[in-house]
């Protein structure tokens, strides 16, 4: 075979390399200047996707593991919840500062440091002797998983040619939905296997391998010339760990003047941290991507989207197990098309974003994801199997219709030289509006008693509504 020289863009001509391909695996030159060559991005985007696809399933799979890791510790349930607690509060509190610092050093070298940190984290879990080695072990990898997710989707955005962006989006919804359908079962098939810290020590040879293929094949970003705000860091991560810690407070039942001192000290933050970065020109929190309506827009609906999200994922078991009167058996099984379809919808939507208006594509699929609740707020008291599950391919549908082309939407509306903080409002979005939900679902159930899932239901179909509208909205924005 003939080796080839593949001419890279000039931000990336320092990652130039090269590669012994078949004839038929080159594209025209008009790859080269757009996005990756085929054959770096498909390595690239298999580095990409395999971090993803391990924060992914560690903010999952744990949750399985908790009643062993009590057990093995000799700790409370209580106290063993703190080990996925401390691992989303890790997440979310870094993910605006890391973003930020990306667009200073690089994307890739966040993705790798993050990589290699969640790795080495990982192995501590496996080898943790008691649960306070455990905690801070999953602290680390919960800031690890953060480099990935802060500049995923900004990754995304420079390995794929602007005419795929939509399908690289959707290859990436697809991955989380994926991980997050599986997720479970590969737990329990590991736990068959094993104890629990096999669930950790799993990471380490596909961790190993995406960090080699990774620091061989990931493009090389541009870099701003602005100084990274340290203080603003701080404050940025403060905000979000407090307003996160808060809306699990009031979730937990906690006392109100808790939830009340942590919301608000986190507003004063936020509103201290806007002040101070009133003319940086790449703010930590970043307001100036805000003051675009398409970026403003794409955000707020992907807020209301996983706000659905979370209502659904934590109001669904117990409305088919105490409503329903449905086994767990038969409650995972009635959970999984949801994701399930997701995984298959995303990829075709995010090709159909390549050529259509994302607010018509992700209007639909927010309609789309409000009548599935709604319809599932009204099943019959005894429904049939097919009844519960048409109802479910119809959310999976909808949220997988509209994920990708509003993904695309977030990151086409930045300019280029902000995708660092596009990736992690991306990110922030997401989890903000799953603990958003999640908490409002206890607050149904709080206030509604048994009928608390059918509420939680019914109020998240109207956060599909509101979501379908400022998506629609967007048709008007140029």
């Amino acid at each position: 075979m003939p080796k080839v020289r593949i001419a890279t863009p000039p931000e990336q001509r320092a990652n130039a390399m090269t590669i012994t391909l078949p004839a038929a695996a080159r594209e025209p030159d008009h790859t080269m200047s757009d996005g990756l060559p085929a054959a770096q991005r498909r390595w690239a985007i298999a580095a990409i996707f395999t971090a993803l696809a391990m924060a992914s399933l560690d903010t999952a799979i744990a949750n399985i593991a908790l009643p062993a890791i009590a057990a093995d510790l000799h700790v409370s349930p209580e106290q063993s919840v703190w080990v996925v607690n401390v691992y989303q509060i890790a997440l979310v509190a870094t993910l605006l500062p890391l973003g930020a610092l990306g667009e200073i050093v690089g994307h890739q070298r966040i993705y790798l440091g993050g990589l290699i940190l969640f790795t080495i984290a990982s192995l501590f879990c496996a080898v943790a002797w008691s649960l306070d080695s455990l905690l801070v072990a999953r602290t680390l990898q919960g800031l690890g998983a953060s480099g990935i997710m802060s500049v995923n989707t900004a990754l995304v955005r420079f390995v794929y040619p602007g005419r795929m962006l939509g399908r690289g989006f959707g290859h990436n919804a697809l991955v989380v939905a994926t991980a997050f359908t599986f997720g479970p079962s590969i737990a329990s098939a590991i736990l068959a296997l094993g104890p629990w810290p096999w669930l950790f020590a799993v990471n380490i040879p596909f961790g190993l391998v995406a960090i080699g293929i990774g620091f061989a094949m990931l493009p090389k970003t541009p870099r701003a010339d602005h100084g990274f705000d340290f203080l603003g860091a701080i404050l940025a991560s403060a905000c979000l760990g407090l307003f996160i810690t808060g809306i699990g407070s009031a979730a937990h039942n906690l006392s109100p003047v808790v939830v009340g001192i942590e919301l608000v000290t986190a507003l004063a933050l936020g509103f201290i941290l806007t002040r101070r970065h009133a003319d940086h020109p790449a703010p930590m929190l970043p307001i100036d991507l805000f003051s675009r309506p398409m970026f403003a827009l794409s955000a707020a609906t992907a807020v209301c989207s996983f706000a659905v999200q979370g209502l659904a994922f934590v109001s669904l078991p117990f409305y088919f197990e105490d409503v329903l009167g449905r086994s767990q058996v038969e409650t995972g099984f009635f959970m999984t098309p949801w994701p399930l379809v997701v995984g298959i919808m995303a990829p075709i939507a995010g090709r159909l974003s390549d050529r259509h208006a994302v607010g018509l594509l992700g209007g639909i699929g927010l309609v789309l994801l409000g009548l599935g609740m709604a319809l599932l707020a009204m099943l019959p008291a005894n429904p049939a199997i097919a009844d519960i599950i048409w109802r479910m391919v119809i959310c999976g549908m909808g949220f997988g219709f509209f994920q990708a082309p509003n993904m695309k939407a977030v990151m086409s509306s930045a300019p280029p030289h902000r995708s660092g903080s596009a990736s992690g409002i991306v990110a922030t979005a997401r989890l903000t509006g799953q603990t958003t939900g999640a908490a409002l679902a206890a607050l149904c159930f709080a206030l509604a008693g048994h009928d608390g899932a059918t509420v939680a239901l019914a109020l998240g179909a109207g956060f599909a509504a509101l979501g379908s509208v400022m998506s629609f909205l967007r048709l008007a924005v140029k």
